[in-house]
C-alpha cells in the first residue's frame, strides 16, 4: 500500500510541475486565443493540455476543467482549473503576474492527499522568433507551494510545507541561476509495512522524522553548462545527506533532441522494440561532459545509533563493530589495485568511525571527461576509473 502511495505522490508532484513546461510566447487577442497557443506549445514539450471551458480576457483568464496527458501516458491527469492573472503584453510576448493551480485532493485506497496552490510569479513569454538565449521558453521568477499532506487512515504520513524557489533568468551573457527548498518536511515512518525494517527503525527511534531540503544551481544555456551546487537534504537527529555535479553540453539543442526522442518512444505501441531509440539516447548522452560530483554525510547522531544497533545484534559493543569495519575496509578495496585509493579511504572510514562528523566522496578530474570516454572505460578497464573521475574520500573535513 505504501509503494502505491508513494506512486501516487509522484505522478501528483510531476503534473503540479509541468505547469512550469517551456512555452513560447503568442500574439493572442482574447482567452481562448491564449489558451489555444498555450495547448500548441506544450504539445512540443510532449504534454497535451485539455479544458472545458476559458472565462476571462488576454489580461487574467481561467481554464476550467483543466487536464494534462503526458506522452506515453494514456488516461489524462486532472488539474481542475488554472487561472493566469495580470497578463500584459511585453516585447511581442506576455508577462504574467501570477500562474496559478487551485487546491487539489484525491482520496484513493485509504489515503488521503491535499496539495494547496502552486503559483509561479513574474512568469515571462517571449514573443515567437524571440533571439534570446531562452527565447522559446517561459521563465519564471518564483514559486511557491504552500502544504503538501498525505494521511493514510487519521494518521499523517508525510507533510511536506512552504516550498518556495526563485530563480535568476540569463542575462547579459550570464547565467541562470536558481535556489529552491522546503522549510519543513515529516514523515510518520510507524506506518513502515516490513517487519525487517519496521524493527530497524524502532531500534533506531526514527518512527517519527522531520526535516528540510535546499537546493541551489546555475545553468548556462549558451555553452550547456549545468552546476547543482546544493542538493542537502536534512533529517533532524541523524544527518544531512548532499550531492552537487558539474556537467557539460546541456544545451537547448539537446534538450530539444532529448524530447523529441521521448515523443518518438512514446509513440511507439506497447511491446514495440524500442532498443534503436534506445541506443539513439545513449548516442545523445554522449553529447555531455562530466565535470565535477560530491556526496558528502553530515552526521547528527545516527551513526553511533547504527554502530550501538548492530552491536546489540551482534553481542558485541559499538567499538567492537566500528573496529571490524576498519579492519574490512583495505580487503574490500583490493580489487581495484589502487593503493592510494585503498588508503584514502580506509584513512576517511577510520576518522569517521572514531568521531562521526562528516564523510564525503568526490569526483574531480583534472580536465571535463567526456561521457564516451567514461562509458569506455567502463566497459574496458573499470578499475580505472577512479583515476579517469579524480576520485577522492575525506572524512571530517570542511
Amino acid at each position: 500500500m505504501m509503494t502505491q502511495h508513494r506512486s501516487a505522490f509522484r505522478k501528483l508532484a510531476l503534473t503540479t510541475f509541468l505547469v512550469a513546461l517551456p512555452l513560447h510566447g503568442a500574439f493572442a487577442q482574447d482567452a481562448t486565443a491564449v489558451a489555444e497557443r498555450l495547448k500548441g506549445l506544450m504539445a512540443l514539450q510532449n504534454v497535451t493540455l485539455g479544458w472545458s471551458g476559458v472565462s476571462g480576457d488576454a489580461s487574467e483568464m481561467v481554464l476550467e476543467g483543466t487536464t494534462i496527458t503526458v506522452a506515453g501516458e494514456d488516461k489524462p491527469f486532472e488539474i481542475g482549473k488554472l487561472t493566469l492573472s495580470g497578463v500584459t503584453e511585453e516585447n511581442g510576448g506576455y508577462k504574467i503576474e501570477t500562474i496559478s493551480t487551485e487546491p487539489y485532493n484525491l482520496n484513493k485506497d485509504g489515503a488521503t492527499v491535499d496539495v494547496s496552490e502552486f503559483t509561479l510569479g513574474n512568469v515571462s513569454l517571449p514573443a515567437e522568433g524571440s533571439t534570446e538565449p531562452l527565447g522559446s521558453i517561459m521563465m519564471y521568477e518564483t514559486a511557491a507551494l504552500e502544504n503538501v499532506s498525505i494521511k493514510v487512515g487519521d494518521k499523517q504520513a508525510f507533510q511536506m510545507s512552504n516550498f518556495e524557489a526563485q530563480i535568476t533568468p540569463p542575462k547579459d551573457g550570464k547565467a541562470m541561476d536558481f535556489t529552491g527548498g522546503a522549510e519543513k518536511f515529516t514523515a510518520d515512518l510507524s506506518l513502515v509495512e516490513d517487519p525487517k525494517s519496521k524493527e530497524v527503525i524502532d531500534a533506531l527511534g526514527y518512527q517519527a522524522i522531520s526535516g528540510s531540503f535546499d537546493m541551489a544551481g546555475t545553468w548556462q544555456p549558451t555553452d550547456g553548462n549545468m552546476a547543482l551546487t546544493k542538493y542537502d537534504i536534512t533529517v533532524d537527529n541523524a544527518g544531512t545527506l548532499g550531492m552537487t555535479f558539474d556537467l557539460g553540453g546541456y544545451t537547448l539543442a539537446f534538450l530539444k533532441s532529448v524530447q523529441d526522442l521521448q515523443k518518438q518512444m512514446a509513440a511507439q505501441p506497447e511491446g514495440a522494440d524500442n532498443s534503436a531509440q534506445g541506443l539513439a539516447m545513449l548516442g545523445l548522452m554522449q553529447q555531455l561532459t562530466f565535470n565535477a560530483a560530491t556526496v558528502r554525510f553530515d552526521d547528527d547522531s545516527i551513526t553511533n545509533k547504527v554502530l550501538d544497533y548492530v552491536a546489540k545484534q551482534q553481542g558485541m559493543t559499538a567499538k567492537d563493530i566500528a573496529n571490524q569495519a576498519k579492519a574490512i575496509v583495505p580487503f574490500m578495496m583490493m580489487e581495484l589495485n589502487n593503493a592510494e585509493l585503498t588508503k584514502q579511504v580506509t584513512d576517511a572510514v577510520t576518522a569517521y568511525l572514531d568521531d562521526p562528523k562528516s564523510l564525503e566522496i568526490a569526483a574531480k578530474p583534472g580536465s571535463p571527461v567526456p561521457f564516451a570516454l567514461l562509458a569506455a572505460n567502463g566497459m574496458a578497464n573499470p578499475k580505472e576509473l577512479p583515476n579517469t573521475l579524480g576520485l577522492t574520500v575525506k572524512a571530517n573535513q570542511d
